[in-house]
């Protein structure tokens, strides 16, 4: 397209999120921006019923207020036995500003007597790339683990400290360190797949 480097909006304003970002599409000929780059701007409506539908939404939404390719993404824990919750409503599972701990407790309180062998849950993150006129890519990543009865670890946040990883030697999510986090999240599944997608080859 051009040689200078496309703009990217990352719709956030975590500092965090845009830094993990960074270091998936770093290869990549791009500038990327959050939304603390810009004007105050609405928070997105979320209508989806989905995590896909979400991102999608928030992607179109932002990359219409900014003028600018927008990457969105949506995330949350879904649980078997809860037949899937909190799954979109993950962030306020405990009711419109609640905490990450309000949360955690309630999903405790929720999977009282269960025992750990049937509290299979995993974590799934949807991300979309968008420019005004529509959706350019997709991408969806997910991990797969066991909710425990009591939060383990100081890292990450969320759900991160009574999520036991399946495959990582009996630690939760929040004992890992950052780097080893980033690398096998539903999050860094989903940016690894978004990093391979020939959408970028068009933007060149």
């Amino acid at each position: 397209m051009h040689n200078n480097k496309t703009d990217v909006v990352v719709a956030t304003k975590n500092k965090g999120k845009v830094a993990e970002i960074q270091r998936f599409l770093g290869g990549l000929e791009l500038n990327i921006l959050s939304l603390a780059d810009f004007a105050v701007i609405e928070d997105s409506p979320e209508t989806g019923q989905s995590f896909l539908e979400n991102a999608q939404e928030k992607a179109l939404y932002y990359a219409k207020h900014t003028g600018k390719l927008c990457l969105a993404d949506d995330s949350g824990l879904l649980v078997d036995a809860l037949d899937g919750e909190p799954g979109i409503y993950s962030a306020m599972y405990a009711g419109d500003g609640a905490s990450d701990s309000d949360n955690n407790l309630k999903l405790i309180e929720n999977l009282r007597g269960v025992p750990l062998e049937k509290r299979s849950a995993r974590f799934w993150c949807s991300l979309a790339l968008a420019e005004s006129a529509g959706v350019l890519a997709t991408a969806e990543g997910e991990v797969e683990g066991f909710i425990l009865n009591e939060p383990r670890g100081q890292g990450g946040f969320g759900y991160d400290p009574l999520f036991l990883l399946a495959d990582r030697n009996d630690k939760t999510m929040a004992e890992l360190a950052p780097e080893e986090k980033n690398e096998i999240s539903h999050r860094g599944m989903a940016l690894q797949k978004l990093a391979q997608h020939p959408v970028w080859l068009k933007l060149r």
